[in-house]
């Protein structure tokens, strides 16, 4: 229904229910010539007579009791959907929509969904996690997580934290294989790659050169779609792996992994958390993007500050100093 029809229908019926096209007006908000406008506009568009007017009364005819009668009914369900609509705007309650990347994503968002649901018991979290771009408003997203050089067009984002990618091994693997000290040595090494669950395409390992982002080539001693498994094989010292910070950091932190490179590690991408407007988001959204900015922007725990990195190498050369050592013995 266009807009001059409907407040044509709702100036029709507020008239009829206060006997009086002033009164009408006032209750709507709107100027008495405005509301005259309108409901000449009905009887012209209907070709009826709606109202028997005098100066002080106006009742209805015969075709106005009818059209009262169809369409009073009618414009209540609306109104009423309208409030229910509004109501369930600003309710902690009801489903929830959420989507992310599979990969590197899974343990973070399990951990800020399991807060969440804790916080408000009765929404109801539904989460697709896809490393494909998905269609925003076809999936009926909520709130998002993309990982990009920058946010996507069309929705409104706020960054998180940036991504790392560490390459990375365990001290059993630099024990055997020795320790490349440079990317062209990267060459005679075991090396994972991972496979784009989404594309099917081998991810190449990226590095940084001077300003530069540039893809650093590999031959794939194991290769997966499935980032856990790739860390599995890392942990076991069966290969190298070029690893996201979020994954490889705590494992770092514990000394089961050793970064190498780190001079080429690359700053290229971040996590983003995206939403569709800022003024018409359902409480239980602006909820999550809240905890989600609270808990996630530029959280330590999932980036390895320089000082970590730093500790780090000078592991990387006892690991290189004992492999020395041990040769020169044998």
């Amino acid at each position: 229904m266009a807009i001059n029809e409907l407040r044509s229908v709702s100036t029709f019926i507020k008239a009829a229910e206060l006997g009086s096209l002033r009164k009408a007006a006032q209750a709507l908000n709107i100027s008495p010539q405005a509301a005259s406008k309108a409901l000449a506009q009905l009887e012209e568009h209907l070709d009826a007579r709606l109202f028997h007017r005098t100066t002080r009364v106006m009742s209805l005819t015969d075709a106005g009791q009818h059209l009262l009668e169809d369409v009073q009914p009618a414009l209540l369900g609306m109104q009423r959907a309208l409030q229910s609509a509004r109501t369930a705007k600003d309710e902690f309650a009801g489903p929830l929509r959420i989507t992310g990347p599979r990969t590197t994503f899974q343990p973070i968002l399990w951990r800020l969904v399991e807060e969440f649901c804790e916080l408000y018991p009765n929404i109801q979290p539904d989460v697709l996690l896809d490393d494909r771009v998905g269609n925003w408003v076809e999936d009926r997203v909520d709130v998002g997580f993309r990982l990009g050089p920058s946010p996507h067009e069309g929705v409104i984002a706020r960054k998180l934290f940036p991504l790392q990618m560490v390459i990375c091994g365990a001290p059993a693997y630099f024990q055997r294989h020795g320790l490349p000290d440079s990317l062209a040595a990267l060459a005679s090494h075991r090396c994972s790659a991972f496979r784009h669950p989404g594309t099917g395409k081998v991810v190449p390992w990226h590095v940084s050169l001077g300003d530069q982002v540039v893809d650093q080539p590999v031959v794939p001693a194991i290769c997966s779609n499935d980032e856990v498994f790739e860390l599995q094989a890392v942990l076991a010292g069966k290969v190298l792996g070029q690893l996201a910070g979020v994954t490889a950091a705590p494992y770092i932190r514990s000394g089961q992994l050793v970064p190498i490179l780190v001079d080429h590690m690359p700053d290229f991408a971040s996590y983003f958390v995206y939403f569709g407007s800022r003024t018409s988001q359902p409480a239980r959204a602006r909820a999550f993007i809240d905890l989600a900015v609270e808990r996630l922007s530029n959280n330590p725990e999932y980036v390895l500050s320089g000082k970590e990195l730093l500790s780090a190498q000078r592991q990387v050369r006892g690991v290189a100093y004992k492999r020395k050592v041990a040769s020169r013995g044998s």
